[in-house]
């Protein structure tokens, strides 16, 4: 299964208020993913068992390096209306403050840290839209878990967002060891990684 983009029908609104209302009236299968990448309604299948093991693995490590009034979060929407965004991070760092606010997304803006690890069916999302939108909005650190890259499953982790782009801060390969910086100050190591 692929992802399936809808494009939003122009009613002469707002383009963002409009792709956020057929955002909310998406009725997608159990499992799926409903994201606004770049003004496009777009819908993802689930994702495979080796794409939530590497999940799970880097949420248990975070865990470790969190302050008790952040959270980890796996289904959490994050808006970047800037970039006609509103993503699901695989994993997204926010402090409890932003979450209790209530509302159906949380701006990107408070969030501590993304982490996504790529699908087949939709990986230039996470390598260039997400990349962009989380730089945009200021994001701090961005990790990119890349089991699908070309070149073989590759890591990298993005920070220091200025003018809407972020510095590499490292990059590797499965089997390397990543550092996430303070506020985490965290090692994740890769090894264990599924490979596909």
């Amino acid at each position: 299964m692929s992802a399936l983009a809808v494009e939003p029908q122009p009613t002469g609104g707002d383009d963002w208020d409009l792709a956020v209302r057929l955002w909310e009236e998406t009725d997608a299968p159990e499992g799926c993913k409903v994201e606004i990448i770049e003004g496009i309604v777009t819908v993802s299948p689930p994702p495979v068992n080796h794409h939530n093991y590497i999940a799970a693995a880097v949420q248990r490590r975070l865990y470790t390096a969190i302050p008790d009034d952040w959270q980890i979060y796996q289904t959490l929407n994050v808006a970047v209306p800037s970039r006609s965004g509103l993503y699901i991070p695989d994993l997204v760092v926010v402090p409890d403050d932003v979450v209790l606010d209530g509302g159906n997304f949380v701006p990107a803006a408070t969030a501590e840290l993304a982490v996504e690890v790529t699908s087949r069916s939709n990986a230039v999302h996470d390598r260039v839209s997400k990349l962009n939108g989380y730089a945009a909005a200021g994001v701090p650190l961005y990790l990119l878990i890349d089991p699908h890259a070309t070149e073989g499953p590759t890591i990298h982790l993005f920070g220091e967002p200025e003018d809407g782009k972020y510095r590499i801060l490292w990059a590797g390969a499965f089997g390397e060891a990543v550092h996430l910086p303070k506020p985490f100050d965290l090692t994740i190591e890769t090894f264990g990684f599924p490979r596909p």
